[in-house]
C-alpha cells in the first residue's frame, strides 16, 4: 500500500506521533519501525523517527504488508447464533478480537477460535481470517458479529455506516446519576499528543459521536446501572463520553481516577471495566434479527440481572 499526501495542521508535531494518530490501525512503535526501513520520506527525503513536520509537508508511505499465517486453536466459544452468513459471538473480557501482525499476538483471539469453528471462511487484507463486524476494548465483555463470506461483511459494514444496527450496553459508573435519560452528541477521536486515548476536546481528524442512555438502577447509593445505546460507532465512544460529564465507567483505566478500583475490586471482585454489549437489533437479507445474551459473571456480580 502506498500513500502520498500533504500534512494540514496547525503546530509542528513529530511524525510517529502524527501518523499514528492518523492510522488508528498502526501503532506508533509499527511507524518506527517503518521509518527506520526507510520506507517513509517528508518532502521525498529520508527522515528519522524524531522528525517535526509542518504544515503543507509532503509525506510518502510505502507500507509491506507481511503474511501472518493464522492458527486454528480449539478455544471456547460462548456462540449465541450462527446461519450461513454470519456468527454472533458473546466474547469474555481479557481476550484480543483478532492477531495484529506487528503487535506479536498470534494466538488464543476470537479470531484463532473461530478459525478452528467454521472452515473456508474469508480473508481480509493480508490476514486469512473472519471477518470482524465491529470491535471493542480488550477488557470488555460483549456480543459480536463475524461474518462469514465477503457479501455478508459488505452488506453489514452498510447497515452501520447508514446507523441501522441497534447495539445495547450495560455499564456500571461512578456516582449517582440524577437524570434518568440523557444524550450526549459530541464530536471525538484521537487525542492529538496521546494515541492510546479519544477526546472530546480538540480532537485530531474529528467525527460526531452520539451516545443516549437511560439508568436503570443504582448500587450501594455509589453506583449508577445504565443501559446505554450507541447512534454512531467511535472507538472508546461510550468511556470517553461518561467520563466527559464525570460519570466515568468503573475500572476505567485510560480514562478516570484509579482508586475507586481497590473498592470494587474488594467488594464485588470485579476488576476489569463494568461495560457488556447485550443486545443487537438489525435487519439483513429481508429478515428482522434481535439477540439478547446474559452478562458474564464477573459484571453479574456487581449488577445482579438477569436479561
Amino acid at each position: 500500500m502506498r500513500y502520498i499526501f500533504c500534512v494540514l495542521i496547525e503546530k509542528n508535531i513529530r511524525v510517529d506521533m502524527y501518523l499514528s494518530t492518523l492510522f488508528s490501525d498502526f501503532s506508533r512503535s509499527y511507524i518506527q519501525k517503518i521509518i527506520d526501513r526507510w520506507q517513509i520520506k517528508v518532502n521525498w527525503k529520508e527522515i528519522n523517527k524524531n522528525i517535526k513536520i509542518k504544515n503543507k509537508d509532503e509525506i510518502y508511505i510505502d507500507i509491506i504488508i507481511e503474511k501472518l499465517e493464522l492458527k486454528a486453536e480449539n478455544l471456547n466459544l460462548d456462540i449465541v447464533f450462527e446461519n450461513h452468513d454470519f456468527i454472533i459471538v458473546n466474547k469474555d473480557a481479557w481476550i484480543n478480537t483478532h492477531p495484529v501482525p506487528w503487535e506479536n499476538w498470534k494466538s488464543w483471539t476470537l479470531v484463532n477460535a473461530l478459525l478452528f469453528h467454521t472452515k473456508d471462511l474469508a480473508s481480509i487484507w493480508w490476514i486469512e481470517r473472519p471477518w470482524i463486524v465491529h470491535r471493542l476494548d480488550k477488557d470488555t465483555s460483549w456480543l459480536i458479529i463475524v461474518a462469514k463470506n465477503d457479501k455478508t461483511m459488505k452488506e453489514l459494514q452498510k447497515i452501520i455506516q447508514e446507523r441501522k444496527i441497534e447495539k445495547y450496553y450495560i455499564a456500571v459508573v461512578k456516582w449517582l446519576i440524577k437524570e434518568k435519560s440523557f444524550k450526549i452528541e459530541s464530536f471525538i477521536w484521537r487525542h492529538p499528543n496521546d494515541r492510546l486515548k479519544m477526546t472530546t476536546k480538540n480532537p485530531l481528524n474529528w467525527k460526531i459521536a452520539i451516545t443516549h442512555w437511560k439508568v436503570l438502577w443504582y448500587i450501594d447509593d455509589k453506583f449508577s446501572v445504565l443501559e446505554i445505546k450507541l447512534e454512531t460507532w467511535r472507538t472508546h465512544q461510550i468511556r470517553v463520553h461518561l467520563s466527559s460529564i464525570w460519570y466515568p465507567i468503573i475500572w476505567d483505566k485510560i480514562y478516570w481516577d484509579q482508586k475507586i478500583n481497590k473498592e470494587v475490586y474488594q467488594d464485588y471482585w470485579l476488576n476489569r471495566q463494568a461495560l457488556h454489549a447485550y443486545k443487537l437489533k438489525f435487519y439483513l437479507y429481508n429478515k428482522d434479527y434481535e439477540f439478547k445474551w446474559e452478562l458474564k459473571k464477573d459484571i453479574n456480580k456487581i449488577i445482579h440481572i438477569q436479561l
